[in-house]
């Protein structure tokens, strides 16, 4: 069933800030560029008071054809053109130092909600599909660009019309505008009653819109699984369904601001046509020159149009402020992992010494189950530690929390004497390589996988990392060697291929601490060989974990725990927890023996 995705916020809190002001919330984004700002206001002023001057020429040149003085109408000609002039130049000024403010805003709003989601713990994305973190970041910031780069200009200059229109026309004649006065409560309450069912419906489309894509994003990345479970008939009406009720909303949106533009151009013009009927009573009889009648209508007409292009503006500032509330909440959130305000410093050489001290665990998605419970550990520099047991026992846990994508419920995880939520995220997983279990391959060529452990290495080094994680071979005979673009998500690699790669990738780190959750459990018997020699080499000088099922793996590991509920229920050598008994016993029976049989 399709679903209409938060970020943590409920509806009812969302029914609350539903206002214009969210839009103050672009402040910041923009004081940077107070230069820009001036400069397009200035710009802004000068055209609004340009246009207010040209139906002042055109007076002149109406009322002018009664004049026997050829010269004086020339100039009336020349003087219109050269307003007319300079309003072009204005304008083009105007379109450009504004829209370039826009662009340079919303590139800053892009990179600022990026770089803090690219930084929110694992709980985040268990609220928020990446698909509509996407939306937020696209269709979001592209509404937010055309309120900065357009709709805010162009409103700041049709008040200043306004303003400046409604003040000529009563100097022109106090009669005329008195009566046209007489329609702004008419105008107003239909743009303030149907401004708010507006406002609320801009914001459940872009909801909607944001779930189309999530939905999408979440297909398209499994799409080999989706075909294999011939699932493209569900999926496609999944989508189908998100995608009518989006549109479904985008029409009741466009329905009120139609219905809106409709009433208000209607009374609008309506009141200028019978405006203009006085005023053309007043020509004949000489109460006004035609010129003043001219000049009236046109202000009439500007002031007219300014109020329609007002409540079209209103409109987009509306959706604007909802895609703005969209952002703000991303920027805004809270994440259960979060650095110190003064963090502490790790030793200048990290030696990876590894604490922990009675740590339990539950997942915040799944808070009536402990993973973890009152773990203490202390693992030395350099000692070689298998984490073994079966699926769900807490194994691949102790990793992230080492890796603090989560923090313990209690107790505390120490990394040579400090504890981790005393450092700086960034500081100590520098001195870590991890291998996940799925490993992750980016699209780009092969060489800029491994290197993405280390973005300074040497080609030579690359190379080497490679020979190590037994994937130079593989990596040779493809198209362009090491410069063979994989894919996204590795999708021209094999599972094992993807692996070694990914093992290059922790090898060329070089981090005194080394995470390896079943970093070889899609590798061949040959090529796993290959590695767990390379593995062995690599860990006699860090601190290495080894998550493994396959106890094969993990033989001539320095210490081996057994994990089961959360608890470690043993410890020791390979052979010690062989002739002990017990859960790996029993685990190393099955599966040697299951090997024996297979051969």
């Amino acid at each position: 069933m399709a679903r209409k995705p938060t970020a943590g916020t409920s509806d009812k809190e969302r029914a609350k800030s539903k206002n214009i002001g969210a839009l103050r919330s672009l402040v910041p984004f923009m004081a940077p560029y107070k230069s820009l700002i001036i400069a397009a206001s200035m710009a802004l002023v000068a055209t609004a008071c340009l246009s207010l001057l040209l139906p002042m020429a055109v007076r002149r040149v109406v009322d002018g054809f009664d004049a026997r003085d050829t010269a004086l109408l020339d100039q009336y000609f020349a003087g219109s053109i050269l307003i007319a002039a300079l309003l072009a130049i204005g304008t083009g000024l105007r379109y450009y130092l504004v829209t370039r403010l826009g662009e340079r805003v919303v590139a800053d709003i892009r990179k600022a909600v990026f770089n803090r989601t690219l930084g929110m713990s694992p709980q985040f994305f268990e609220k928020i599909m990446t698909g509509e973190v996407l939306s937020r970041l696209t269709t979001d910031t592209t509404l937010i660009l055309s309120v900065i780069g357009s709709s805010v200009s162009v409103a700041l200059r049709n008040i200043l019309i306004l303003i400046g229109g409604l003040a000529l026309m009563l100097l022109t004649s106090a009669k005329l505008t008195g009566l046209v006065l007489l329609l702004v409560p008419a105008v107003l309450i239909p743009i303030i009653i149907l401004g708010r069912r507006l406002r609320v419906l801009s914001r459940e489309n872009q909801d909607w819109i944001a779930a189309s894509s999530g939905n999408a994003s979440e297909a398209l990345q499994s799409v080999q699984t989706v075909q294999a479970f011939t699932h493209e008939k569900e999926s496609r009406a999944e989508f189908g369904d998100v995608t009518e009720k989006s549109f479904d909303s985008a029409k009741r949106r466009i329905g009120v601001r139609a219905l809106m533009t409709v009433i208000v151009i209607f009374l609008i013009f309506t009141g200028i046509v019978g405006v203009l009927w006085v005023g053309a009573r007043d020509v004949r009889g000489e109460v006004m020159t035609p010129g003043a009648l001219v000049q009236f209508v046109i202000y009439a007409v500007m002031v007219a149009g300014s109020v329609a292009a007002l409540s079209e503006i209103w409109g987009e500032l509306q959706r604007a402020a909802g895609a703005t509330e969209r952002l703000v909440e991303l920027l805004t959130m809270k994440d259960t992992v979060e650095d110190p305000a003064t963090p502490a410093a790790l030793p200048a050489n990290c030696v990876g010494r590894i604490e922990f001290e009675n740590v339990s665990f539950i997942y915040p998605a799944r808070p009536d189950v402990s993973v973890l419970r009152d773990i203490s550990l202390d693992i030395k520099p350099g000692e070689t530690v298998a984490l073994v047991g079966p699926s769900g026992a807490g194994k691949s846990t102790i990793l992230q929390l080492l890796l603090r994508f989560f923090d313990p419920v209690s107790g505390a995880i120490r990394l040579d004497g400090q504890d981790l939520r005393d450092l700086q995220r960034d500081a100590f997983r520098r001195e870590i390589a991890f291998v996940p279990q799925d490993a992750v391959i980016f699209a780009a060529t092969a060489r800029e996988n491994i290197r993405f452990g280390r973005p300074d290495a040497t080609d030579a080094e690359v190379i080497e990392a490679a020979k190590a994680a037994a994937a130079d071979e593989f990596l040779a005979r493809l198209p362009d060697g090491y410069d063979t673009y994989v894919g996204e998500r590795g999708v021209m690699l094999s599972g094992g291929q993807k692996q070694r790669i990914a093992l290059a990738r922790a090898i060329l780190r070089d981090a005194p601490v080394l995470l390896l959750d079943e970093a070889t459990s899609a590798l061949d018997a040959e090529s796993e060989q290959a590695v767990q020699h390379a593995v062995e080499a690599l860990s006699q000088d860090r601190t290495t974990l080894i998550v493994a099922h396959r106890l094969a793996t993990v033989k001539k590991a320095d210490r081996i725990l057994v994990f089961e509920d959360g608890q470690i229920v043993a410890e020791g050598t390979h052979d010690a927890l062989v002739a002990e008994g017990g859960l790996y016993a029993r685990l190393a029976r099955l599966q040697f023996t299951a090997g024996l049989a297979a051969e």
